[in-house]
């Protein structure tokens, strides 16, 4: 018949569609699971303040181009800001912080920061005077050590 070589395609779609629609839908709830285990994990841990020093910043964009109806392709642009802490006792934090407190805080900062497992709650410098400013830019300034 002219039209049997054409259910082939009917066939296909019928049993691998239904494969990706499952795989899709997994995926989706595998990262929502992720997220709210995460999210209670941190609502258990105690609130933190600790004496740190900001050692590093950087920033993460992410760039979305789509096309509109009438031909016409515009550009959604997304920025993670990024602060690196490190306590006392040398170990390294990372942490998502808004832009404002990103454009508010340096790389040799030190103060107290405030967090709850892996959310950041803040971070309150302290002031340097000109003395501690100097003694301080050898942290800035890596050719001074």
């Amino acid at each position: 018949m002219p039209g049997e070589s054409s259910f082939w395609m009917f066939d296909f779609f019928g049993k691998v569609m239904p494969i990706f629609f499952v795989a899709i839908i997994g995926i989706i709830a595998v990262s929502a699971g992720r997220g709210l285990l995460q999210w209670g994990r941190n609502n258990k841990q105690p609130v933190l303040t600790v004496d740190s020093r900001i050692v590093s910043k950087r920033t993460e964009v992410h760039q979305r181009h789509t096309h509109e109806p009438n031909d016409q392709m515009t550009s959604h642009t997304n920025t993670v800001y990024y602060i690196t802490f490190e306590v006392d006792s040398g170990d390294r934090m990372e942490f998502p912080v808004s832009g404002k407190e990103f454009g508010l805080c340096a790389e040799g900062d030190s103060g107290r920061l405030t967090f709850q497992g892996t959310r950041y709650k803040g971070f309150e410098r302290r002031m340097r005077f000109a003395g501690e400013a100097e003694a301080g830019a050898r942290y800035r300034n890596y050719e001074r050590l």
